[in-house]
């Protein structure tokens, strides 16, 4: 049963990263598909090919009962899957007692885009979305995992994937069924530094709480407008935490020293119509392939300069504590209906 795991670790320091080199995790692949936007799902095969979603998966050691280890599933941001951050999560959970499944929704669409631009340009959110509800099948499908305590976290792009995930116009497209009819939906979500870029005109949720940690110097994240996007998941059925870290800029956790990079998207603003068309609310364009993508991307970060990143290891321990708490808090209480 859950109560296996150890909840008061999770809230403690947690290991240290050179003393995991016995928890490698293994390859593994799972079958998923490529929708360019939200309302490409479910309809025309063509708008959602077929794909091999690729990722890593870390076991805790030791035997393990039936249905009794808990899980996180990992979505990496727009540099891709990073040793200091997904490939060190990934182990120090495994080590705490929590399964990590690490998706590399880059690495499974190489023919999509290779290059930085190209890869944001091409491969969505929705498909990110796509490898994580598929992901969720994928644990479901292994006996030692507890299908209804997976948590879904995202880092930086994968945080926006993470909390549209949480809307039930998304999940219930895309979670897998159960043989009652009814579908599996993440136990939680937690959004590492995502930018609030998108809101939902209809705000309904799979009923799942979601974390929030937004460094307070992060000049790609416009904590008004995660607070109006927290403030609709709340009126859509979901509790929704806010943590703030005054002094941190966004990827603290990452491997890098204080730097400038990319462009602020802190001035985009989308709307998701009640049929899955992702608006640009500026120019009344709908997202609806790449083309239309790079202009609204374009349009709005033209003038805009780079922004900070920089590793805080103060800031990744106290975040490291304060996601292991609402991970504990999610693995502890009896499973949603």
């Amino acid at each position: 049963m859950a109560a296996a795991v150890n909840w008061t670790r999770l809230t403690e320091p947690w290991p240290d990263p050179a003393s995991l080199a016995d928890i490698q995790g293994v390859p593994v692949s799972w079958p998923s598909s490529s929708p360019f936007a939200i309302e490409d799902i479910g309809g025309d095969p063509d708008d959602a090919p077929p794909t091999t979603a690729l990722g890593r998966f870390y076991l805790p050691p030791g035997p393990h009962a039936a249905r009794s280890v808990p899980a996180v599933v990992l979505l990496h941001g727009s540099g891709g899957v990073l040793a200091s951050r997904e490939l060190t999560y990934a182990p120090q959970l495994a080590r705490m007692g929590v399964a990590a499944l690490v998706v590399d929704s880059f690495g499974a669409r190489r023919d999509r885009g290779t290059e930085f631009i190209e890869r944001v340009l091409n491969i969505t959110e929705t498909m990110m979305l796509a490898d994580a509800y598929s992901g969720l099948a994928f644990l479901a499908s292994r006996p030692e995992i507890d299908p209804r305590r997976v948590v879904l976290t995202g880092f930086s792009y994968g945080a926006m994937a993470t909390m549209y995930g949480i809307y039930a116009q998304v999940a219930d497209k895309l979670a897998p069924p159960l043989p009652n009819g009814e579908r599996l939906r993440f136990a939680g979500h937690v959004a590492f530094y995502g930018p609030c870029i998108a809101r939902f005109d209809d705000s309904r949720t799979t009923g799942a709480p979601l974390l929030m940690l937004i460094g307070g110097r992060d000049a790609i994240t416009d904590q008004g407008r995660c607070a109006e996007i927290a403030a609709d998941l709340r009126r859509g059925g979901s509790r929704v935490d806010t943590i703030v870290y005054p002094e941190a800029v966004h990827q603290w956790d990452g491997a890098f020293a204080p730097r400038l990079i990319g462009r602020n998207l802190a001035g985009c603003s989308f709307r998701v119509e009640r049929d899955g068309t992702i608006r640009d609310t500026h120019t009344g364009l709908a997202m609806s392939g790449p083309f239309r993508r790079k202009i609204i991307l374009g349009l709005c970060t033209l003038g805009a300069g780079p922004y900070p990143i920089g590793r805080d290891d103060r800031v990744r321990a106290q975040a490291s504590a304060d996601y292991g708490h609402f991970l504990a808090g999610i693995f502890a209480a009896p499973p949603r209906p």
